[in-house]
């Protein structure tokens, strides 16, 4: 009996087979009765019918147990499906991503590619290439991550490699031009999106870690009226067919001329007011056409094809579209701001 008292519900069945069934061990006894002398039959039936009882009451009595606790766990652990459903929370994605997304997807309606470029760069593509002069204020550490060694001085971070195979954290997107360009011959009309990196000390306008979106077109005869022509119809794109385009020269080396663009403000509509310090415009983002030193790292003659580059940063689109006042909320992971885009 013990053996019954310890079973499962599974062993339990095996017991019974074992012992009352068809072919059970009890059963071929009882069977064999007509076998035995004719004085051994009585004593013999009568001791296996005891037994027969006995495993009958034992089986009865562990299953009765088991029935109680299979009926007590169904009513703990049943489930009333006519209780209304838990609300289940999906994820989105993040204000930045959903900018650089609608970027992307204006400038693919143009006829722009997407594509992306390494993170970590090599003074060459991130400088020498762009026609950034030796001396540039750009590539001094105040300015710019370099990654090959540690040490107090400018040197020693540096490390003792030649200046143009310096490694770097990539300051802008502008290096994909030079890597896109030096496999590709023209027509070339491209968008590259991702992270950049400045040793800036944050504060609600600036982050160490941000993100920008380079653009670019080679082709032949292009000019800055193709370049004013394509970011005006972004702009409208982007902030509303009812905003307002300005272009004010400016310096990048890359580009020449150059240019930063502005959009009439989003909050007061060209009027005037704290956001856009009372001038009515907001700057989103820098361009200018493709400098010839650029086309002559990539052995493209300027004579022949002309092309345009600009620069923006989601980030400050974003704050700029939805009236955010500080740009380290993007990065705090606050799940009550998040959620509001």
């Amino acid at each position: 009996m013990s053996d019954i008292a310890s079973a499962s519900l599974k062993e339990l069945d095996d017991i019974r087979v074992r012992y009352l069934g068809r072919k059970g061990r009890l059963t071929a006894v009882l069977r064999s009765l007509g076998t035995l002398p004719a004085q051994e039959r009585p004593v013999v039936g009568k001791l296996a019918n005891q037994i027969r009882q006995a495993i009958e009451e034992g089986l009865e009595k562990k299953w009765a147990e088991e029935r109680v606790y299979i009926d007590t766990r169904l009513r703990e652990e049943s489930v009333d499906i006519t209780l209304p459903g838990r609300k289940v929370i999906l994820g989105k994605k993040h204000i930045i991503t959903q900018a650089i997304d609608e970027i992307i997807q204006i400038f693919v309606g143009l006829g722009y590619n997407m594509v992306e470029g390494p993170e970590i760069e090599t003074d060459y593509y991130n400088f020498t290439a762009l026609n950034t002069p030796p001396d540039h204020p750009a590539r001094t550490l105040q300015a710019t991550f370099y990654v090959e060694a540690g040490g107090d001085s400018e040197s020693d971070r540096r490390g003792t490699l030649p200046r143009e195979e310096q490694v770097l954290l990539r300051t802008h997107t502008s290096p994909v031009q030079i890597r896109v360009m030096e496999k590709t011959k023209p027509p070339i009309y491209v968008i590259a999106p991702g992270r950049v990196y400045r040793p800036d000390v944050p504060d609600p306008s600036h982050s160490p870690m941000f993100h920008q979106v380079e653009g670019f077109a080679v082709d032949k005869r292009i000019t800055f009226g193709d370049l004013k022509g394509t970011l005006e119809a972004f702009a409208r794109r982007m902030f509303g067919s009812d905003r307002r385009v300005r272009f004010r020269p400016h310096y990048f080396p890359f580009t020449e001329p150059s240019a930063e663009v502005d959009v009439s403000c989003i909050v007061c509509g060209g009027e005037g007011c704290r956001v856009c310090s009372y001038t009515g415009w907001l700057e989103i983002l820098g361009a200018g056409m493709i400098d010839p030193n650029v086309f002559k790292e990539v052995n493209y003659d300027p004579e022949k094809v002309t092309g345009f580059a600009f620069g923006m940063a989601p980030d400050r689109i974003a704050m700029l579209k939805y009236g955010i006042t500080d740009i380290r909320m993007f990065f705090e992971n606050d799940l009550r701001f998040l959620k509001q885009f």
